[in-house]
């Protein structure tokens, strides 16, 4: 383990935000949990937990909770952003304007950036610079069991293996296991389509459709995030890890997926609307539908299942009607 206790600002109090900081605390780091709202900082302080997120589940000690940027970001040595993928961006532009050098980055987030398709760390490299030592942490976690210390694991990824293996220890315990690797762009394609997947799964399961649909959807699911990434320089064998397969599976198959609740409602014939306002937190497959289909177009990949994704979302496509559409397509080896 580390021979003593980083400094870390967990930048974001959402339900995953949290329960990293949870982690981190519950580790001996010293951490920091910066909330964007003042009464949502102040509600946490009072109640020493994340009732909005994670009601019911008390803070570690030593989890400092503050709705001050300035105080989160400096006096930490690692930088951990955990805000949704629409405000990744801004979020690294006002920590461009206080970070020091020393001072390392890394996130939880899980998307692309809207408008543009780029990946997560492709907007950090253009806002912080080439010389900040970046990471991601990717895997089949959901926020709640993180946070009442039900085991997990996830992947943190770096092209400096040093710094993804300070971050792997001080996020390691008894309870919640890591494993480092480099492949940072086959973490990030992993962690965003699995979510335009989650969506497709749902969906076929709110139509009734049974569980040989829902396998055929992860099967298939897994190729084209496959074929995406290794258009991208991704490594094959990452999308077989926890944060391809391990993820894809996890979002797919749990009703605790924001991404697959939506699915479910759309099949059983509910709005796109109404359903995430019922939801009451992000449901990123569906900005990341829309960047995904412009990414694959961009690279001539074929993703014919995130393409009936984004008709029955952006297009008013009915569910049913995308699923005729995948189940006409010719006939092709499934290797291809």
């Amino acid at each position: 383990m580390n021979k003593r206790p980083c400094r870390f600002a967990v930048l974001g109090a959402g339900s995953w935000g949290t329960a990293l900081a949870m982690l981190l605390a519950d580790n001996g780091q010293q951490v920091t949990l910066w909330a964007h709202h003042a009464d949502h900082a102040q509600a946490m302080q009072q109640s020493h937990s994340n009732e909005r997120y994670l009601p019911g589940i008390p803070f570690p000690a030593g989890l400092n909770i503050t709705a001050d940027f300035a105080e989160a970001v400096d006096t930490a040595e690692i930088i951990l952003l955990v805000v949704p993928s629409h405000a990744f961006r801004v979020t690294l532009q006002r920590l461009k304007q206080r970070i020091k050098p020393g001072q390392r980055v890394a996130w939880g987030t899980k998307g692309l950036e809207p408008g543009s398709n780029k990946l997560l760390h492709q907007m950090a490299r253009e806002e912080l610079g080439e010389t900040v030592p970046i990471a991601v942490i990717s895997g089949p976690t959901f926020a709640k069991e993180v946070a009442r210390k039900l085991p997990g694991a996830v992947t943190v990824a770096s092209a400096d293996s040093d710094y993804a293996l300070l971050l792997a220890r001080a996020l390691k315990n008894h309870y919640f296991r890591t494993y480092t690797g480099r492949d940072i762009v086959g973490v990030e394609i992993g962690g965003a389509v699995k979510n335009v997947m989650a969506i497709a799964a749902g969906t076929a399961d709110g139509l009734g459709f049974g569980a040989n649909a829902r396998a055929a959807l992860i099967a298939r699911g897994v190729a084209e995030i496959m074929r995406l990434g290794m258009a991208l320089g991704a490594r094959q064998e990452t999308f077989m890890g926890l944060t391809g397969l391990g993820d894809l599976v996890l979002t797919c198959t749990d009703d605790q997926s924001r991404n697959r609740r939506l699915g479910l409602a759309l099949g059983e014939g509910k709005s796109v609307a109404e359903t995430v306002e019922a939801i009451g937190q992000v449901v990123e497959g569906i900005n990341t539908s829309k960047e995904i289909r412009a990414l694959a177009q961009a690279h001539d990949v074929d993703m014919p299942i995130s393409e009936q994704v984004y008709r029955v979302i952006h297009e008013g496509l009915d569910p049913r009607e995308a699923v005729h559409n995948l189940m006409e397509r010719a006939i092709r080896s499934e290797l291809d």
